[in-house]
């Protein structure tokens, strides 16, 4: 589903083509979007049916609280469960927030862990997360009805301090998306299709942009020059903000855990990881457990 929609959308599956400096080089017809329309109807009792099935096996979760500081954009106008636009925030923020994302670096302070050959982020805290959870942490009032419905099922409520509940944080977003973006399509037919053309010349300038990725806000900044060629570029993806989140985690974690043996306590880490949804390297090379 979510590769035809970009496909229509954004010209192929992955690495947008159609995208372009004041809107899109080919927008989709009426009967296009009709169709994806119909495509997205489907899919609701598909995602349901997926819902149960994973609160069937959803108590196998293990029951793991830190607290920790939620990282997300947020847009108050109009109110709504952003993507893409609106500032960034946190349950931290006092009067320090929200930020323009144009100053992601106060938010991100990256620095170099001994441990690590990937920078860590932290901001109020010494580390943050981001990702599904600290959307709906940050967000939850916001999700269309059947979003809230699906978090309802599994007892997931704003606030939530348990990380391996990214995962159902994700299966409320996806039903939210699913049922905003039906919403958005009939908008635009009522609306009624414009091709637009835009006429951009290049000119010297810097800029930044923020969009909240599936796995967790990813923030980036690039400089160009007057033919429009690009001199510098600095992105901070959201995997690397959650570094020293998860270690944080492991370290209250294994603790908590050790008593099931190295078996179990070797799977939970592991559970605990890709409960974040990290990047493929990540998720599949990322953990070497030895018992000293």
């Amino acid at each position: 589903m979510a590769n035809n929609w970009s496909d229509l959308i954004a010209g192929r599956t992955t690495h947008p083509v159609t995208l372009i400096p004041g809107g899109l080089t080919k927008i989709p017809t009426e009967q296009q979007l009709r169709d994806l329309k119909k495509e997205l109807e489907s899919t609701v009792k598909d995602l349901v049916a997926i819902c149960e099935v994973v609160h069937s096996v959803a108590g196998n979760l293990p029951k793991f609280e830190r607290p920790t500081e939620y990282v997300s954009l947020k847009q108050t106008t109009p109110p709504t469960y952003t993507f893409y636009h609106g500032d960034i925030t946190s349950n931290d923020c006092n009067g320090d927030g929200p930020v323009n994302i144009r100053n992601w670096q106060k938010v991100a302070n990256e620095y170099v862990s001994p441990q690590s050959t990937a920078k860590w982020c932290k901001w109020h805290r010494d580390a943050y997360l981001v990702g599904a959870l600290a959307r709906f942490n940050n967000n939850a009032e916001l999700l269309s009805p059947l979003g809230k419905k699906v978090a309802e099922m599994f007892g997931l409520k704003k606030g939530n301090t348990n990380p391996f509940m990214n995962s159902i944080a994700q299966l409320a977003e996806a039903a939210h998306v699913v049922e905003t973006s039906i919403q958005m399509i009939d908008d635009l037919l009522t609306r009624g299709l414009k091709p637009e053309t835009v006429k951009v010349s290049p000119r010297a300038g810097r800029g930044s942009g923020c969009v909240e990725a599936p796995r967790g806000i990813l923030f980036h900044t690039y400089e160009f020059d007057k033919y429009g060629n690009c001199v510098y570029g600095n992105v901070c993806i959201p995997t690397n903000q959650n570094h020293a989140n998860i270690q944080k985690d492991f370290e209250k974690f294994v603790p908590e855990f050790m008593h099931l043996g190295q078996d179990a306590l070797r799977q939970g880490m592991e559970m605990l990881v890709r409960a974040y949804d990290p990047c493929v390297s990540c998720s599949t090379h990322f953990l070497n457990v030895e018992f000293v």
